[in-house]
């Protein structure tokens, strides 16, 4: 009794704001009607290589976007909870960029959703790494932020060190497919001392966003050189015009 009091104190000092515009809303970490309406997320048919939404009805075979085909993925499988637009986009912005890392509670509900073919045989989950020095620019890794509360949602374990970016690199903003995948390069690797965590164990890789598909795919190589049994992907938003 003594908790919900305090509880409905803090509410009443402090009510719930809108993740998207601050507006009064019912719940903690939850959008107001005119932030939900301009999200797109992703529901029915999709990729089976990057998620991205497909038309048309699943028919039992494995489905690919146009991208994959072109450019077959290293992983198993990839999901997105969002299309990169609209809302969806100011609120990834808002978790990379703008300290806004409570996002991520809300977001890993979305993310544990459209991710939930990808969760089975206990996969150990993994975030896209930060170079130290971006790390130490930034002061936190968005996608373990991301990554540590899918797992806790999941039940899952979580290793937010088990790749590390061996080689800066500049910011991929801008750059071509080609660029992106000639400048990563061999810039991820497993962090050496967490190779026994890697080995014949399923691993679920987690970004914010995804573009060319680029920097997981470096990640998911060096999972493999390392010993993974499998790589499957999960991001918060997948950009659909690359």
């Amino acid at each position: 009794m003594l908790l919900a009091g305090i509880q409905t104190a803090v509410s009443l000092i402090y009510p719930p704001q809108c993740l998207g515009c601050g507006g009064l809303v019912g719940s903690d970490f939850g959008l107001c009607g005119t932030c939900w309406s301009g999200m797109s997320f992703i529901s029915g048919t999709v990729c089976e290589g990057c998620g991205v939404p497909l038309p048309g009805e699943a028919d039992g075979f494995r489905l690919e976007c146009d991208s994959c085909l072109r450019h077959p993925r290293p992983w198993s499988q990839g999901r997105s909870a969002l299309v990169y637009e609209g809302q969806g986009r100011k609120l990834v912005l808002a978790l990379k960029h703008g300290d806004r890392t409570e996002i991520a509670q809300t977001a890993a509900v979305w993310l544990e959703r459209a991710a939930q073919p990808m969760l089975q045989n206990d996969p150990l989950i993994c975030p896209v790494p930060l170079h130290w020095t971006r790390l130490l620019k930034r002061k936190y890794n968005q996608s373990a932020v991301l990554a540590d509360a899918l797992a806790r949602r999941a039940g899952l374990q979580h290793c937010p060190d088990l790749l590390r970016r061996i080689r800066k690199t500049p910011a991929l903003e801008g750059k071509t497919r080609d660029q992106r995948y000639q400048l990563l390069g061999s810039a991820i690797g497993a962090h050496p001392g967490r190779l026994n965590r890697i080995r014949g164990r399923s691993v679920l890789i987690v970004d914010d966003v995804m573009t060319s598909g680029a920097t997981l795919c470096a990640c998911t190589d060096a999972c493999l050189r390392a010993g993974a049994a499998d790589v499957r992907v999960a991001v918060l938003a997948r950009v659909t015009q690359t």
